[in-house]
């Protein structure tokens, strides 16, 4: 049994079986056709966090795959009630297929795992987003062919995100540049080495996208960090995705951001909404690489 927790948990050939997975089933899906090897399976969906994009994804992914997604919040169940997570993980694994949890800290999501029957995907947390990552390498494989070699340039807080970008570039060899007011500098929580030709730091937003293949970025207030809204706003006012920065990467280069976005503060209309987005390529993807994910998960590799 395996569990997805953080993104390196899969190995570069993993990662390319998925691939090749989520883009069958997505050919399957935009044919009209049905694809349903899960028939009869129930994943259970843990949400601590709120979120419009994994709900919709996961729920309407395992409804695709012929399976049902069952919802449940902190009000709805016993967690919110002091019930630890050890023991609701007991108890559902024996009643669900697979789990998916999006919720605050990692160690909430090990926690569960080392207490379940079943395969548990991290959703969210404080300290990695696997799925969403997995979905943007997979949007960017599915235009230009690999990633490999490089460079991904991050604009703002070193949050969840881009801590999993930086997994990713391990995984996948290429480079990530991240560009972050001082005090928000990335916090390594892995144990894993990441030299210069995997890692850069800056302070300029212009050295980051100097030559960058990808340009992306997120809210400067994650969800949890709602009562430094406005000094936040005022360490990143300098770190905004603009046209003119865009002008910095490679004139091929994409723009991502996993949403939702504020146009004006990280990210600019012209931006989000020009010629160089891959935004919402890459949310529909969450749904296509989730749907690989638990397909291996629950049936490992399909050779057909």
């Amino acid at each position: 049994m395996r569990h997805y927790l953080q993104f390196k948990d899969f190995s570069r050939e993993e990662y390319d079986y998925l691939f090749e997975r989520a883009a069958k089933i997505k050919k399957i899906v935009k044919s009209g056709q049905l694809y349903q090897p899960l028939p009869g399976k129930v994943m259970g969906m843990i949400f601590e966090k709120s979120s419009t994009r994994t709900r919709v994804s996961f729920e309407a992914g395992m409804y695709q795959l012929g399976g049902h997604a069952m919802f449940l919040n902190s009000e709805s169940t016993q967690l919110g009630r002091g019930e630890p997570i050890e023991d609701m993980a007991k108890v559902m694994s024996r009643m669900v297929d697979i789990v998916m949890i999006r919720t605050f800290e990692q160690s909430i999501v090990e926690r569960f795992a080392e207490h379940s029957l079943v395969p548990l995907i991290n959703g969210l947390t404080n300290e990695y987003h696997p799925c969403q990552i997995m979905a943007d390498i997979f949007t960017y494989v599915e235009r230009f062919g690999s990633i490999e070699g490089k460079t991904v340039a991050w604009i703002g807080d070193s949050n969840n995100v881009s801590r999993t970008w930086l997994q990713a570039a391990k995984v996948f060899g290429f480079k990530l540049k991240l560009a972050c007011p001082a005090g928000y500098d990335m916090v390594v929580l892995d144990g894993q080495e990441y030299g210069p030709d995997i890692f850069e730091t800056c302070r300029d937003p212009y050295v980051a996208v100097e030559g960058a293949d990808i340009v992306t970025t997120d809210v400067s207030v994650s969800m949890g960090f709602e009562r430094e809204t406005l000094q936040r706003k005022k360490d990143f006012i300098n770190y905004k995705v603009t046209e003119q920065l865009m002008k910095a990467a490679k004139p091929e280069a994409v723009f991502m951001h996993c949403l939702p976005a504020h146009r004006g503060e990280e990210v600019d209309p012209e931006v989000i909404d020009g010629p160089q987005s891959i935004v919402w390529d890459e949310a529909e993807n969450r749904m296509h690489a989730q749907k690989a994910v638990i397909e291996y998960l629950l049936l490992g590799k399909i050779t057909d």
